[in-house]
């Protein structure tokens, strides 16, 4: 999909700001834009849509109303673009922390919107790409550790070396056709209900 081919959703309470949006997107040859003129009510819109990017337009938003913007893009897992007039230090942070891909404090121009989108989906793609990266580890980490457990029951169990040890996950992964993680897991396991009984 080209950043051309996106449906876009413009979140915006005031008709003519939210037309200053869709005509920076129409110019900059995005289509498929949505309006919606009522916050309320929002979720089901996106669930509806599907939109691959958000743009929220708040004029002057109260805190009960950002932060219900703010829970919305942390559960939509969608480059979000959020407009305002006014902010300070502590909503900049709620915005960050709630995965606000782009906020935008007085700068609401129709020739602006379209580079503030392509930052958006930019910031969004290299952060969801850190995530999956720090998950990934995570899962390696754990994986790890289950593995040298697993050696440990063995080398105790066999009175055999960790290189041997490890050999033995190995081939019995392969004879299985399964991951060493997953037989060092179901080894830990069993261990552990040996030791209950």
């Amino acid at each position: 999909m080209t950043r051309r081919d996106l449906t876009i959703l413009v979140i915006d309470e005031n008709a003519i700001r939210a037309s200053i949006i869709e005509e920076g997107l129409r110019d900059a040859g995005h289509n498929r834009v949505s309006i919606v003129h009522d916050v309320h009510g929002v979720g089901r819109v996106i669930e509806r849509l599907q939109p691959d990017v958000i743009v929220i337009d708040l004029e002057n938003p109260n805190r009960d109303l950002l932060e219900s913007m703010f829970q919305l893009s942390r559960s939509v897992k969608r480059p979000i673009a959020m407009f305002v007039d006014r902010s300070d230090s502590s909503m900049i942070e709620a915005a960050i922390d709630a995965g606000v891909s782009a906020y935008v404090v007085d700068g609401l121009r129709q020739e602006r919107v379209k580079s503030i989108l392509d930052m958006a989906i930019s910031r969004f793609n290299a952060f969801s790409r850190m995530e999956r990266e720090l998950a990934e580890a995570r899962s390696e980490l754990a994986d790890r550790k289950v593995i040298d457990r697993a050696k440990g029951i063995l080398m105790k169990s066999r009175g055999i070396g960790e290189e041997e040890a490890y050999k033995l996950l190995r081939t019995t992964a392969m004879n299985q056709n399964r991951k060493i993680a997953e037989i060092a897991q179901s080894l830990v396991l069993a261990a552990g209900l040996l030791e209950d009984l």
